[in-house]
C-alpha cells in the first residue's frame, strides 16, 4: 500500500487573514477543507496508522533574504507572522519544516525526512496554488516521488491564478478534492493512480 506524505505548505499568518502581510484571499476559503483533513489523518494516526503523516511547511526568512529582491517582506523566522495560523496549527509529534523558497524541498530536509519515514507519494496542499505549491509538487515528481494536489486545499491570491497552477498541476500531478482522495483511502485504492498527463490531453 502506499505511503502518504501530506505537505502543507505555508498556513501562516503572513498569508492568511486580514492582517497577513502577504495575503492570500483564497486561503480562507481552505481552511474548513484542510481542518478535515486534519481531522480524518489525526483519527488514523491515533488508531496506530502511520501511512499518512501531515508535514507542516514553515517559511521562515531572514531578514534580508534574497527573497525579498522580487517580493515584499514577510514570514521573518520567530515573528508572529511566520508561526501557523491558529485553526491549523501542528499538533504532537507533526513534523515542522522552515523553508526560504518557494518549494519545501529547496535548501530543507523534506526529501530526507520522506525517504526516512519510507513516504513514496507526495500530497501538496496549502498556497499559492501557482507559486510555492507548484514549485514543490515539480520537486517532488524531480524527486522522484508520486504527486497528488488536493484542488480544494489549495488556494492562490486570485481564481484565475488558482486555476492556471491546477492546469500546470495536472500535468504531473493527480489533482482531486479532497473527498474524492478520502474515499480511495476507504476503498482501499491508491489515490495517485490515474495522475499526471500520460496522453498529452491537457490544454
Amino acid at each position: 500500500m502506499p505511503r502518504h506524505g501530506i505537505v502543507v505548505i505555508d498556513m501562516l499568518n503572513d498569508f492568511i487573514g486580514e492582517k497577513a502581510m502577504l495575503r492570500c484571499p483564497g486561503g480562507d476559503d481552505i481552511i474548513a477543507p484542510l481542518q478535515k483533513l486534519f481531522a480524518w489523518v489525526r483519527e488514523r494516526n491515533a488508531q496506530g496508522n502511520d501511512d499518512i503523516q501531515l508535514i507542516h511547511i514553515q517559511e521562515a526568512h531572514r531578514k534580508n533574504d534574497a527573497d525579498f529582491r522580487v517580493r515584499p517582506v514577510h514570514a521573518i523566522a520567530g515573528t508572529w507572522g511566520s508561526d501557523f495560523i491558529p485553526e491549523l496549527y501542528p499538533e504532537g509529534e507533526e513534523y515542522k519544516i522552515p523553508k526560504r523558497r518557494h518549494s519545501a524541498f529547496q535548501h530543507t530536509d523534506l526529501d530526507l525526512y520522506l525517504k526516512e519515514e519510507n513516504l513514496d507519494t507526495v500530497v501538496v496542499t496549502g498556497v499559492w496554488t501557482n507559486v510555492c505549491v507548484r514549485s514543490t509538487a515539480a520537486d517532488a515528481l524531480a524527486n522522484a516521488y508520486k504527486v497528488i494536489t488536493l484542488s480544494d486545499c489549495v488556494a492562490s491570491k486570485t481564481e484565475e491564478m488558482h486555476e492556471h497552477g491546477l492546469v500546470d498541476l495536472s500535468i504531473f500531478t493527480k489533482v482531486m478534492t479532497l473527498d474524492e482522495y478520502m474515499a480511495a483511502w476507504e476503498k482501499g485504492e491508491d489515490p495517485w493512480l490515474g495522475g499526471g498527463d500520460a496522453e498529452n490531453k491537457v490544454e
